[in-house]
């Protein structure tokens, strides 16, 4: 593919993401940094985990997400008593046109594009597991048949931080599984006045239409071809390295802080987003920016706080920033010129 086409791909990749913007910001108000990490997993293959405390329209913006692809969505209210079957669909005894009875498979909410599972702490770990398979395979096994998924498929799932009785924490293999750990913070002043003024009118807005599934998985290869400079593979590398305690390159702090760090799909999953945010801002290829604008969202779940960061007031959030401060920029002149690795 010539340079001058994917110019132009990236073109209107760059106009499809304003204009999501655009509709989206006629029903959310502010999380602007939410937006555009939900947007890049939506156009990497990625799932997502908002963490948030509950009123701050988390559900609102997924749904509204949803609404603006023109694509088939699904919402999941997770409850103590929700069974994986209940997620992933059953086989029932039933009577053909002909009289007689087969067993035949019956689609759970799962068969969609995109899955909304609505306070997913709020589940038996049995029930969480059930999702496993189909956010990493994008299939569901029931059984002795194993069926597919559409494509595309995203898992967005909510969490309510608050500890309460009756939740069940995400074991960490299920909480690797999501691309990025969003947290949903609350409005500023202003954002709070515009919610204030927006919910006292009785209006309802009409979202637009804004991409096809079809469209999403172009764009999806698209992101594929952005090119990752050696020199920003290095820098992942080093930065990966560096969040484990027992690893030479890790710093003291890491070490004294830090019960164990990132594996590499952590590694992957920070260059799958770092040519995201290159793609939607119209560039060919990634720069050390986009790498550390995806840190914190993608390692926040993998880098484990001990004992002596909770007493030292620093959660994983903070260790991240600081390790970003630590791990040097490598300098692209001792690379020589910039080649496509990935």
């Amino acid at each position: 593919m010539s340079n001058d086409r994917i110019s132009e791909l990236l073109a209107q990749f760059a106009q499809a993401r304003s204009q999501m913007l655009e509709q989206l910001r006629r029903v959310v108000v502010g999380q602007s940094d939410v937006i555009e990490q939900i947007l890049a997993a939506v156009f990497t293959r990625g799932h997502c985990l908002l963490v948030g405390v509950p009123g701050l329209a988390k559900t609102l913006l997924v749904s509204s997400i949803s609404q603006i692809l023109d694509v088939s969505f699904k919402r999941v209210q997770f409850t103590p008593d929700l069974m994986p079957s209940d997620i992933t669909g059953t086989t029932i005894l039933d009577e053909n046109d002909q009289g007689k009875r087969e067993f035949r498979f019956v689609k759970g909410p799962i068969f969609t594009n995109v899955l909304l599972a609505d306070e997913i702490n709020r589940t038996p770990p049995k029930t969480q597991a059930a999702l496993l398979q189909a956010m990493q395979e994008r299939q569901v096994t029931v059984g002795q048949e194993t069926h597919d998924l559409p494509d595309p498929f995203f898992v967005i799932a909510t969490q309510n931080p608050i500890e309460q009785e009756g939740t069940y924490p995400l074991p960490e293999a299920q909480l690797d599984r999501f691309m990025f750990n969003i947290r949903v913070d609350y409005p500023n002043f202003d954002e709070e006045k515009r919610i204030l003024t927006m919910s006292s009118k009785d209006e309802v807005s009409e979202l637009t239409k804004v991409l096809s599934g079809k469209a999403i998985l172009n764009m999806q290869k698209l992101v594929r071809s952005v090119q990752v400079s050696d020199f920003v593979v290095d820098f992942v590398a080093r930065l990966v390295r560096a969040t484990r305690p027992k690893d030479p390159t890790a710093p003291e702090a890491i070490r004294r802080m830090v019960d164990f760090g990132a594996g590499p799909r952590a590694g992957i999953f920070l260059i799958q987003a770092g040519k995201a945010f290159a793609a939607m801002d119209g560039r060919f290829s990634v720069a050390i920016d986009d790498i550390k604008k995806a840190a914190v969202p993608v390692l926040r779940h993998r880098v484990s706080a001990n004992f002596q960061a909770q007493a030292e007031g620093k959660t994983s959030d903070d260790i991240v920033l600081e390790l970003l401060k630590e791990i040097g920029e490598p300098e692209p002149a001792k690379y020589g010129p910039r080649k496509k690795l990935i």
